[in-house]
Parts: C-alpha cells; structure tokens; sequence
C-alpha cells in the first residue's frame, strides 16, 4: 500500500490562521507610515517656501508676493518681476522666479494658495497671510487633516 504525503486540512488551518495574526500586527505600522510621510512633505515644503517667500521680501523691499495690483501669489514667486513686484520679462524684471511652481499639500493635494483666509477649511492647498498683524507673513497649511493628525499643525510648521 502507497502512502500519500501532504498537508492536512487541520495544518493548513493553523497555517493561514498564524498568516492572520501576523497580517494583523504588521498592517497597522504601515498605515501610520503613510501620514508620517505626508506631514514630512508638508514641513519640507513649507520651509522650503517660507524661505522663498523671505527671499521676495528682501528683494521687494519688505514686500509680500500676492500684494502688488494684479499678480497673485504664484504668478510673483513663479515669474520674474522687478523691485516693485511687476511681472515682465525686461531687463529691469531681474529677481525670481523663486519657485517653479507652488507645492500642491500632500493632505488635499492642492497648490492653490488662499490670501487671508481662514487656516483649516480645506478651501485651498495653503494660506498666506498678507494682512497687517503678528501673522503678517505667514504661510501655511490650509487643509482640515493636518489638524486632526497632529493637533494644531498651522502654528507647530
């Protein structure tokens, strides 16, 4: 008599029941991983643009990009202006463009930026205050999951 050799339906069992557990340890350290990935995108890219945005000011004599007449915020730090921010392409248009484009938010995958607005509402990808006041400058975060990851993300960036 032959003797057949295998797995029994009890090992196979206990196999895939060891499999679950074991799934179920791991799965969980990789979803965190995602978010720790998207809030070290989102500080390297607000360093990166304040930096940007300190470099405009002391190009445009304490001038914030956004405010001149008719160019916004992306178009001044993505084009080449003169002293007075005015956009152009002439000689006297000789500082910029700091940034090729503006960073989208990794948590609402957005680039727009927000003059003024309220921080948080998820309304554009980053805030950029240019009124008058001790948040005079600020660029921030402008979405509703940076807060909820980690408490007040808008003023701890």
């Amino acid at each position: 008599m032959k003797s057949q050799s295998g797995f029994t339906l009890v090992e196979i069992l206990i196999v895939v029941v060891i499999l679950g557990i074991l799934a179920a340890i791991v799965i969980p350290q990789f979803t965190s991983a995602s978010t720790e990935a998207k809030e070290s995108a989102l500080v390297s890219d607000l360093q990166a643009m304040r930096s940007q945005i300190e470099l405009y000011k002391i190009h445009h004599n304490d001038q914030l990009p956004g405010t001149v007449s008719g160019v916004d915020f992306a178009t001044a730090m993505t084009s080449k202006t003169n002293q007075a921010g005015e956009v152009g392409t002439t000689a006297l248009h000789r500082f910029g463009p700091y940034m090729r484009n503006v960073p989208s938010n990794p948590f609402n995958d957005l680039n727009t930026v927000e003059l003024d607005g309220t921080a948080g509402d998820d309304s554009a990808g980053w805030n950029f205050v240019t009124a008058a006041g001790v948040s005079q400058g600020l660029f921030q975060p402008d979405d509703d999951d940076t807060n909820q990851v980690s408490g007040d993300a808008h003023t701890t960036y």
